[in-house]
């Protein structure tokens, strides 16, 4: 019998074996400051591209105002224990009430946490009898809510929609024979290659299968649509997500998180769904920020007019340079490069210390092994000389790893 540490202690994992050259500088960074377009990184200010602060609302004097005032009246502990027993106030339901009417549903619940939100979800939404049919890219909170599942899952190639109609029949036999019922999940936007998820496509095989939908809808959320509810709202089929999920922590630039949809799902969801049962209620500060975030998306859509032109600028400008930037139709703008880690991080340090741009790296196993991806995140709250410094330092980097500049710099720090 070996000790349950003796495994951990030898494999890190794929990621963990970098940390000793990689912690505090490529994973765990500490960005400082104001959360802005241009922030301190190791000791100098860099223009950061790695914040999902899409409206540009975290450091907004009216947000901030909202905050401040919420803090000071309530306190961060109120309301203590969870909304079942005793964290129940009117402004939760406000702000349920004001979520369901923005994405256009009939109710919606809270969630103090978008990922443990959607790992509980999936768990009180099937049973044992019933099969869920999820895209292969999907986030890693579907992951793990579909891992909890005991039934069948089937998983379809990424955006594939004949892979989609492979695995709908499958899960159909499936739960015919064990009088089940059918779940199907998509993200609204998958926020690491920036494509929306192909959900009117995806609503289209309804009227041949029988199945529920849930869209995990983060990045699209306040970016997307004439009013800004979201990738469904885009593509015209916002009435046919039948479970709506969205985050606080991007658009709005906060925390907590709300699934959207018919009255009887969602109080079922509310009755069930144990990470939120057995969870202290998302506190009034951020209740009360929420709803001031909320009013300003409805009311304000210059803050989403901004974003877009700064958005079409970075990717127009990136493209016409040459850059892969994969499917991208959305706000995440995807940088794809083939280097292997080491390089990687030769190329972020330089990218870092020499051109003062701060983006999010991505490799393996995120991504297929030989793959280096920067994923920028543009919001309303930088502007045309951020994009132009980025392209031009893009533009270098790029170069030295195509000459194997990285390649030799990695080699000699590794002797």
């Amino acid at each position: 019998m070996k000790d349950l540490f003796e495994r951990i202690i030898k494999d890190k994992g794929p990621l963990g074996k970098w940390a000793k050259q990689a912690e505090g500088y490529y994973v765990f960074p500490k960005l400082e400051g104001p959360i802005s377009n241009r922030m301190k990184f190791n000791g100098k200010e860099v223009v950061t591209w790695s914040i999902n602060d899409y409206l540009g609302l975290a450091n907004h004097p009216e947000v901030r105002k909202a905050d401040a005032e919420a803090a000071a009246e309530y306190g961060m502990a109120y309301p203590m224990g969870a909304r079942m027993m005793s964290g129940h106030t009117e402004y939760h339901e406000q702000l349920e009430r004001e979520c369901a009417e923005f994405v256009n549903k009939e109710s919606a619940y809270l969630v103090n946490f978008g990922y443990q939100g959607m790992v509980s979800a999936i768990d009180a939404l099937v049973t044992k009898n019933d099969v869920i049919v999820y895209d292969m890219d999907s986030h890693a909170c579907i992951i793990d809510g579909v891992r909890l599942h005991h039934g069948k899952r089937f998983t379809y190639r990424h955006n594939d929609m004949e892979s989609f109609e492979i695995n709908l029949k499958r899960a159909t036999k499936i739960a015919k024979e064990n009088n089940g019922g059918i779940l199907v999940i998509s993200e609204g936007v998958f926020g690491m290659r920036g494509e929306q998820g192909k959900l009117k496509e995806i609503v289209a095989f309804k009227e041949q299968y029988n199945f529920r939908l849930l869209v995990d809808d983060a990045h699209g959320f306040g970016t997307l649509g004439k009013t800004g509810a979201g990738a469904g709202e885009e593509q015209g089929v916002q009435d046919d997500i039948d479970v709506y999920f969205a985050t606080f922590a991007k658009s709005m630039a906060g925390i907590g998180a709300f699934f959207a949809g018919d009255f009887d799902v969602i109080k079922f969801l509310q009755y069930n769904m144990r990470s939120q049962m057995f969870a202290k209620s998302l506190p009034m500060a951020m209740v009360k920020g929420a709803l001031k975030r909320l009013d300003m998306i409805r009311t304000m859509p210059e803050l989403r007019e901004k974003l877009w032109d700064n958005t079409n600028a970075l990717q127009n400008g990136l493209k016409e340079k040459g850059f892969n930037l994969g499917a991208t139709n959305t706000c995440v703008t995807p940088v794809f490069l083939e280097g292997d880690i080491p390089e990687a991080m030769a190329m972020v340090n330089d990218l870092r210390e020499n051109h003062k741009i701060f983006c999010s790296i991505v490799v393996y196993p995120v991504i297929p092994k030989g793959m280096i991806l920067l994923r920028l995140i543009p919001t309303a709250a930088h502007n045309l000389d951020d994009v132009k410094e980025t392209i031009i330092a893009f533009s270098s980097i790029r170069e030295k790893l195509e000459k194997g500049i990285y390649k030799r710099i990695a080699a000699s720090l590794m002797k």
